[in-house]
């Protein structure tokens, strides 16, 4: 239901934090534009890329390993519908060119997310308010959708991106309607000792939801037209576009999403400078938002969550690392900046897709980064030593559409057994499984720190490897439940 107006005031930042519930972002604005003028000549030159575009994407995809079986099969494929879709790629080229034009300058005014606050209708969780309530938990998920455009998606055997946008938010809805109405009809797994489980399910009472690879901005809206409603605000289409320093120019965006129960106070993006290769044209980068949770002593309770997806190719540890360095730096500049005087930091958490895992020799670089010095992996116990519940999260994308690949609870009981690890999990780098038990490359990362000092001390209950999205993405999301304590 609406809240009055007059609880949706907030003081001004000099002032005392204000005790209403919840609080009115006064950085956050729906538009990423300064001006309706401005936001309107986006609209109008995404509309005009649009034609080019599509084409494009189509023609790409006609390329993809999954839909050609053979050179001849090829070469019927290009002849037929590829054909088609070059004379329509001519065609509208001085359109988009047109477009390109309009589109490039808009970008130095563009603020570099999408913000969709909660609907109206939105039920707020209550305000944490300690000590008459010790101790709160809170669940994060983590995802990595390869969203992309369709026909880069199929290079990866996955296809109709807009399609499994619609399938990734049912399944994310039917867990947030489990929560709503107290359902606890979900299978769990122990994977080996208490800490990790794996589910066929996504976890109940989500708080924070990150999603990687959402690149596609259709398929990026059907999930906030989902998430919205069920969750809380949004943040998505985050990148910085158009000419940067390099020279690069960003076509895609970053492909990160955040969404929160909770209400988000303060955010920014901040996008690598040393991409390369393919990556060098996607706006990759550190996603940071500030999210009050409740209030303590008449001071705000708050939480940091930081989001980001790091180069891919494996050859490129190096930028990884340098990529490590700029973020650790970022964290604590959007913390300082965030933070007032007297309130309390219930967690900072930094997860996303960091592309390396923790048990390659090729991965030795980052696996040693002082990044796990200051945030702590719940799933690790040391460089290339991992708990013995934890599982690998990259799918073979080979078997992503068989019986069991594509069936989230087959897929569960497949990877219990180290058989059905090796083939359902993609394999070492090295090409051949290691002697001992396979898990698999765990690329996708939830850690967490607590600030000193703050009186509040953030601890691991629960990790869950989920194949709730068996058949949408060549990932396993990851979740993770916090239980923070009020000393």
């Amino acid at each position: 239901m609406s809240l009055p107006d007059d609880s949706r005031r907030r003081s001004p930042v000099c002032q005392e934090p204000s005790l209403d519930w919840p609080p009115t972002p006064d950085t956050l604005r729906p538009s990423p534009f300064p001006h309706p003028v401005l936001q309107a000549l986006y609209s109008l030159s995404l509309m005009l890329l649009f034609p080019a575009y599509w084409s494009l994407d189509q023609l790409l995809g006609c390329w993809a390993p999954t839909t050609q079986p053979s050179p001849l099969g090829r070469l019927k494929i290009l002849a037929g519908c590829g054909a088609a879709l070059l004379f329509l790629l001519v065609v509208g080229l001085p359109v988009s060119l047109f477009g390109l034009v309009l589109w490039l300058p808009l970008q130095v005014w563009r603020r570099p997310f999408c913000y969709q606050p909660a609907s109206a209708c939105w039920v707020w969780p209550q305000p944490w308010q300690p000590p008459a309530e010790r101790v709160r938990g809170f669940v994060f998920l983590t995802a990595n959708l390869c969203l992309l455009p369709d026909g880069l998606a199929r290079f990866s055997n996955l296809s109709h991106s807009q399609q499994r946008a619609e399938a990734v938010g049912a399944a994310l809805l039917g867990s947030l309607r489990k929560s709503q109405y107290g359902a606890t009809g979900c299978s769990q797994t122990q994977l080996g000792v208490p800490g990790g489980v794996l589910k066929a399910t996504i976890p109940m009472d989500l708080d924070f939801v990150c999603l990687q690879e959402v690149f596609d901005l259709r398929a990026a809206r059907r999930l906030v037209h989902t998430l919205v409603p069920n969750l809380g605000p949004v943040l998505y289409d985050v990148g910085t576009f158009g000419l940067v320093s390099g020279p690069y120019i960003k076509l895609l965006g970053s492909g990160l999403l955040l969404a929160s129960r909770y209400p988000l106070l303060r955010a920014t993006f901040r996008c690598f400078p040393n991409a390369r290769q393919e990556d060098a044209m996607a706006s990759k980068g550190l996603l940071s938002a500030q999210a009050q949770l409740g209030i303590l002593d008449g001071h705000r309770i708050v939480g940091y969550v930081h989001c980001t997806h790091l180069q891919a190719p494996v050859e490129d540890g190096h930028v990884r690392c340098k990529q490590l360095t700029l973020l650790l730096d970022w964290v604590e500049e959007f913390e300082a900046e965030s933070r007032q005087s007297g309130e309390a930091v219930a967690f900072s958490v930094l997860l996303g897709d960091l592309n390396f895992d923790n048990c390659s020799q090729d991965h030795r670089k980052e696996q040693g980064h002082k990044l796990f010095r200051s945030f702590q992996d719940p799933c690790r116990l040391g460089t290339r030593q991992e708990q013995p519940w934890a599982l690998g999260t990259i799918l073979n994308s080979s078997k992503l559409h068989n019986s069991v690949g594509s069936s989230p609870e087959m897929l569960r009981e497949a990877l219990e057994q180290e058989e059905g690890r090796c083939i359902y999990l993609a394999g070492p780098l090295s090409g051949s499984h290691p002697d001992k038990s396979w898990k698999g490359r765990r690329l996708d990362y939830i850690t967490y720190r607590g600030i000193p000092g703050s009186g509040l001390s953030p601890e691991v209950e629960q990790v869950t490897f989920s194949t709730a999205l068996a058949g949408l993405t060549d990932h396993l999301a990851v979740g993770l439940k916090l239980q923070v304590v009020c000393s």
